[in-house]
């Protein structure tokens, strides 16, 4: 059904939730979708195209047009994936125009929601925004104040996101806005930052930082929102694991080894090969394999909600969804450069540059 058809009748029933979720039709969405309809509530995906979900009532429409608000005519909620976890796709996108199309689907969405009478809106971004830095509380409290130290790139992204939403819940009173930031998410399709960390030959790590490990799987975000919903949760809820890991944890649930890297060498590495547009995200990036941004689902342990997976388990998932694929800081390459990485990997920042070398060789070939 198109959302230019009109407004829409309520069919709510005694207990539910007609919940609208955007990008419905992505692995995500449908993560979501599934875990909303399991709990009775009925969802309308919000998306420019179809996906394969029959529990879901799909009513095609570009989130960025004020036409929006005829779609969301009898919708109770909106749940709004900012963070798709679709890495491939989202490089795909320029940058600016990614930006752009971020901030405008968050404006439309919050006047569209106002206008149709839509009484929750939850938006997903990422507990990145927190910042990774070396002296973060572990863990940081939901209120803690947002640090990322990026410019560009993907978190900078949700930071703009983040501030847009605080102006939303001072602008629309009347609309409940929840921000909602999950740990490091992992389950099937997912593709990040994170997860291309561990498709490297080796772990990278900075001479001198103590990274802490904590996962959120998609299934339990999906049974967060359902909790963030049914008890109206906000203005922040965080979402993962209870806990973390050490390094020598990861190693020891993974398997694999670790390369060790002075922080100027790997820093300047990434960035002179992210302006020569190898690398497709920003060096400031490493901060989020390198320092921890561990954080506290208190609001959800308050209401009853438990993650089903530990962070064990999250780990466990995520080496078996990146089994076959190979990266070098966040680049995708092939099996045999990555292991010529791997071979003259002195540290991490050679193996960049043997990367960086093959690219332009194969590049000068006629």
């Amino acid at each position: 059904m198109s959302s230019q058809s009109g407004h829409f009748r309520s069919g709510r029933t005694a207990g539910s939730l007609r919940v609208g979720v955007t990008h419905a039709g992505s692995g995500l969405g449908s993560a979501i979708a599934a875990a909303l309809s399991a709990e009775g509530h009925r969802v309308v995906g919000l998306d420019s195209r179809s996906g394969t979900s029959t529990d879901v009532q799909w009513r095609l429409t570009d989130l960025t047009s004020p036409q929006l608000v005829d779609a969301l005519g009898d919708v109770d909620a909106v749940v709004h994936l900012a963070h798709g976890v679709a890495l491939s796709r989202e490089l795909a996108e320029d940058p600016d125009a990614r930006r752009a199309r971020m901030i405008r689907e968050v404006q439309t969405l919050t006047v569209a929601a106002a206008a149709a009478g839509v009484r929750h809106l939850v938006v997903v971004t990422s507990a990145m925004v927190y910042g990774a830095r070396p002296d973060n509380e572990v863990p940081l409290p939901e209120a803690s104040p947002l640090r990322s130290s990026d410019a560009e790139g993907m978190v900078a992204d949700l930071v703009d996101v983040e501030e847009l939403l605080d102006k939303a819940r001072e602008i629309h009173p009347g609309l409940r806005v929840t921000s909602v930031r999950p740990a490091a998410l992992v389950g099937p399709g997912v593709d990040s930052i994170i997860t291309r960390h561990f498709e490297a030959p080796r772990l990278l790590i900075l001479k001198g930082s103590e990274p802490r490990w904590q996962f959120c799987h998609i299934d339990d975000l999906g049974s967060a929102l359902v909790t963030v919903l049914d008890k109206q949760l906000g203005p922040v809820v965080a979402v993962g694991a209870e806990g973390s890991l050490s390094q020598e944890e990861v190693e020891t649930v993974s398997g694999m080894r670790h390369v060790a890297v002075a922080p100027g060498a790997a820093h300047g590495a990434a960035d002179r090969l992210h302006r020569l547009g190898v690398l497709p995200l920003p060096a400031t990036d490493l901060a989020y394999v390198s320092n921890p941004w561990v954080i506290d689902p208190r609001q959800l342990r308050t209401n009853g909600w438990r993650a089903a997976h530990d962070n064990s388990a999250g780990l466990s998932a995520l080496l078996d969804d990146v089994r076959g694929h190979h990266a070098l800081m966040s680049r995708r390459v092939e099996r045999k450069e990555a292991a010529l990485g791997a071979a003259g990997a002195a540290s991490a920042a050679v193996a960049l540059i043997a990367t960086a070398a093959l690219v332009r060789r194969r590049r000068r070939r006629p």
